[in-house]
Parts: C-alpha cells; structure tokens; sequence
C-alpha cells in the first residue's frame, strides 16, 4: 500500500499568493491511498484486516482500468476488456456490501425478536432502509444509484458500504489515441469517466515546464492527466474551496457544497463557529480584478457581511468575526 498526498491544482491561490504575498502559501490536500488491484472472488472469502479498513474509510475510489495493448506486460486475465474489469470491481464492492447489510440486518431481527414492541423506533427505521437496499443490491444496483436523503445518507456514513462512495474510473489508453477518440463507459450517479496516456504522461513528468508544454501541444493533451484526476476527485466529492487571507498565510480550504459561513468558520478552528458573529465575503475573481484593493470592492458593494446560513461559494474570499 502506498500513500500520497497532492495539492488540489488551482490557479485562483497562485495568483492570490502573487497578489498578496503571504509568508506561506497552502493549497487544499487530497490523500491518495494506492491499494493495488481486487483479485475476482475477494469479497467471497471476506475483504479482512487493513486493507477492507483503507476500503471502508476513502471517501471516494479511483477505479484505474487498463485499456492498452502490450504484449510485454501481459494483462492477469489474458486480455484487455475494460467493461470485464469494470463489471469484476463492481461485483466485487457490491458483494462487500451485500454481505456487510444482511450481517446487520440479521443483529436487527435478533434485536427486535428479543425487545418486541420495546424495540426502539431508530432500529425500526434501520431496518425498514436497509431492507430495501438489500433488494436494490441483490438486483446489482450500487448504493450511490439508490435515492437516498442526505438523513439517510448521513445514517449510512457508519457502515463503509463501498457502493455508496463515489467513483473516478480512469481509462488508461494507447500512446496513439486522442483522449477525444476514446470510448468511454456511460457515467452512472455519483460516477465521473476519463481517460488518460499513461505512458505518455510519465514522460512529460521528466520533462521541464517548456519542454512540456511543446509535448503536450504536440500530442493534444489541454491538461496534465494528474492535475486532472485530482480535480475531478475534489469535485467528485462535492467539494467547494473558498479562501482565508492575512499577512502570514493565504490558505485554501475546502467544505461541502450547500455549507453556511459558521459551517465554513468551523473548517478553519471550532472556536470561530462558536463565537461565530458574521463573515466578510469577497469574490476571489472580483479580489483579483481589482488588485486586491479591497477598498474599491467595498465601494462597489462587492464586499458583504453575510450571516451564519449564507452558503458559501466556490472561490469565496472569507474573513470571519467571532468572540469567544
């Protein structure tokens, strides 16, 4: 098991840092954990240990599915398929998950054979949910394809159900084809497709920023296929970034979409949300505009106070006020 951790690629913090000069810069984190490979029939015997426990608490996977033909490196099931590979993983986490429900469900039933009437109505509703995953599962539906309410999504975060994460799956294709000339899977919910040349992206890793620049033109590659994986993870998870600037350090921090300013002050220390009084919201573009003159922001009323429920956007300049 290997274990990386990357800054979230975003233009807005560089040019803010340029702007603002802090002493130090920090961009948003994502820890990558590399599991290897499922080997067809592992969740029959029981995904064990450490590795179901990395499985069980990612918050989202990185399916990496080969689709190029090299008779050096000769594929462990004999050929390249893709859509195989796709359908063994998926088998694979759902029968986790299967296995994983009915175990629960069996302790509700002893619970409620037991308890009768007594039983209380938090495992009633448990097992009235988990019953009719079950049927969704035993039809090869994954969690995250089930309509769910975040209660109920919250009410599942405990369990580790492996479908219900969402998922990046990556094609890695032939030297030879455009990334637009790539087939891809259909993208069901909670699923983001792409694909990328491996091969040809471990090269331009070797290369100097000007060099890369002229192979990737060459090639047709818009963007480096690491800064897109880790985009799309960030914004797979449903993640917003917004922003905290002072003479010591601009940060970027991340928050789910839909969170409210108290919400966001409590990213940055518990002690802000408690004492939580409003937020000063600039937009990162408009901070930009205008140079970081913030004087001529508030001006054009592009500087507000915003109270505890304002839901924070993606590129939000926040600096918040609390008294503890």
């Amino acid at each position: 098991m290997h274990t990386a951790v990357v800054s979230v690629p975003d233009e807005r913090v560089d040019r803010l840092s340029a702007l603002y000069r802090p002493r130090k810069t920090t961009h948003i984190q994502v820890t990558y954990s590399d599991i290897a490979g499922l080997n067809q029939g592992v969740s029959q015997a029981g995904i064990e240990g450490r590795f179901r426990q990395e499985l069980e608490q990612v918050d989202g996977f990185v399916l990496v599915l080969r689709a190029f033909d090299n008779e050096a490196v000769p594929h462990p099931h004999g050929s390249v398929d893709p859509a195989r590979d796709l359908e063994m993983l998926d088998a694979e986490l759902l029968l986790h998950d299967l296995v994983a429900l009915e175990t629960r469900l069996e302790r509700i039933d002893n619970e409620l054979r037991l308890k009768g009437r007594r039983a209380p109505r938090e495992v009633r509703d448990e097992g009235e949910l988990l019953g009719a995953l079950q049927q969704g599962l035993e039809e090869g539906r994954p969690l995250r394809a089930c309509a769910l309410s975040p209660a109920q999504r919250s009410a599942l975060r405990g369990f580790g159900f492996l479908t219900l994460k969402p998922t990046l799956i990556v094609l890695n294709v032939d030297d030879s084809r455009a990334e637009g000339e790539v087939d891809l899977p259909a993208a069901g919910p909670g699923v983001v497709v792409t694909a990328l040349r491996g091969r040809l992206e471990a090269e331009i890793a070797n290369l100097d920023d000007g060099d890369a620049a002229l192979f990737m033109e060459e090639y047709d590659i818009p963007e480096r296929s690491a800064d897109k994986v880790i985009r799309l993870s960030f914004e797979l998870l449903q993640l917003r970034s917004f922003f905290t600037i002072n003479e010591n350090e601009l940060r970027a921090w991340s928050l789910p979409a839909g969170s409210g300013a108290a919400e966001a002050a409590g990213v940055v220390h518990t002690d802000m949300q408690r004492g939580f009084i409003r937020a000063e919201v600039m937009r990162s573009e408009d901070l930009l505009a205008a140079g970081g003159r913030e004087a001529d922001l508030r001006r054009a009323g592009q500087l507000r106070l915003e109270g505890r429920d304002y839901e924070v956007q993606d590129g939000d300049v926040l600096r918040i006020r609390f008294n503890v």
